[in-house]
């Protein structure tokens, strides 16, 4: 499972041309589910992403959480970050997960950042979103669960 987390003033997602979903303060997190991913590997990304530091203290060091400055997630299903681009110029798709495996696996990505108590917002597996991002910094982070443990 990877996940891009950008860190955010302030992001909105825009599903279908519906309502925004907005958040402030937070991260901006694109996720990708990969053939063979678990439930472990999104308990452990969530984890991850909901503890990661990289907010700036008073001593201008990322040290402080999404808790810690009151932030929260907004989270975008992606399945594009399992592109490869070895071959030819179009993007192959093979490793992303098929979106029976891929839904429940993001559904309990974004069920396990709401158990924390921060504020999530979603866009919509597989529909056509539209993102709005002040990224802060900027700063971006890649994670992937296969290269982690």
């Amino acid at each position: 499972m990877r996940a891009i987390i950008q860190r955010a003033a302030r992001a909105s997602v825009t599903v279908d041309g519906g309502e925004a979903r907005a958040i402030g303060r937070g991260f901006v997190v694109l996720l990708g589910v990969e053939e063979g991913d678990g439930a472990d590997d999104a308990d452990y990304l969530a984890d991850k992403c909901v503890g990661l530091r990289i907010f700036t203290d008073n001593n201008d060091k990322m040290n402080l959480s999404l808790a810690d400055v009151g932030g929260g997630l907004l989270i975008v299903s992606n399945f594009t970050l399992y592109g490869d681009c070895k071959k030819g110029k179009r993007p192959s798709f093979v490793r992303a997960a098929r979106p029976e495996t891929a839904i429940p696996l993001y559904e309990r990505f974004v069920a396990r950042c709401r158990e924390s108590g921060l504020a999530v917002e979603t866009g919509e597996f597989g529909a056509d979103m539209q993102i709005e991002l002040v990224n802060d910094g900027p700063v971006t982070i890649f994670m992937d669960t296969s290269l982690m443990r």
